[in-house]
């Protein structure tokens, strides 16, 4: 595959094996949208794009993974959520676990090691604005960590165009996601709760869809 034809492959893979759940893809919406603010933020304050990315985005985003999207034998793409997990190629639902405990531990960290073993230079007593700083920090460096390491484990596990589709792909999800989770508020005031999969199967092309 070209590098846009397995682009295509993965955001589809995602989509259809991970977004079945309506309330999950309103949440992607309203996290993307987050993650877009995040993206402006990064250029003027660092310490307010992580805080943004990380409690409203990964949040919001990750809610809808855990606690909306089933866990149930996938009739429509006949799979198990094992096997989906298995194939996975960014973070699977164990991984995130993982990378999410990091997150939560940070703040814990910095809290009771203020110069974070010695590699901030804090010289006298830290006020809560400084704690709130460092935490904020300490997320964006989990986060571009996060990326970064997943990105050179694809290049060993896959190859450097999968690493690098992947890449792509993250960086770009938020705009992709509003692209196609829009009309998320539509379907579930019309009361449907779960995504047949029909609508972007039939927009995607074939060879694509079939590689898949």
């Amino acid at each position: 595959m070209t590098f846009l034809e397995e682009l295509q492959k993965q955001r589809w893979d995602d989509h259809r094996f991970y977004h079945h759940n309506r309330v999950n893809q309103f949440l992607h919406l309203l996290s993307a949208c987050c993650f877009v603010a995040s993206y402006v933020l990064i250029f003027y304050s660092p310490v307010a794009a992580a805080l943004v990315g990380w409690l409203l985005s990964m949040t919001l985003r990750q809610t809808g993974h855990f606690f909306f999207e089933p866990k149930t034998y996938d009739k429509v793409n006949e799979a198990t959520h094992d096997y989906k997990e298995s194939i996975k190629v960014g973070y699977n639902l164990q991984r995130k676990v993982v990378l999410l405990s990091i997150w939560a531990a940070a703040p814990v960290v910095l809290y009771f090691s203020p110069t974070l073993f010695g590699l901030l230079d804090v010289t006298s007593s830290v006020t809560l604005e400084q704690y709130l700083n460092h935490v904020a920090l300490s997320w964006l460096f989990i986060g571009f960590g996060a990326v970064i390491f997943r990105t050179l484990h694809l290049f060993k596990l896959m190859g450097v165009q999968s690493g690098c589709v992947w890449f792509c792909k993250i960086v770009t999800d938020p705009f992709h996601d509003i692209k196609i989770y829009y009309k998320s508020p539509y379907y579930l005031l019309k009361g449907e709760m779960y995504d047949e999969m029909t609508d972007w199967y039939e927009e995607t092309p074939k060879e694509t869809v079939k590689a898949a």
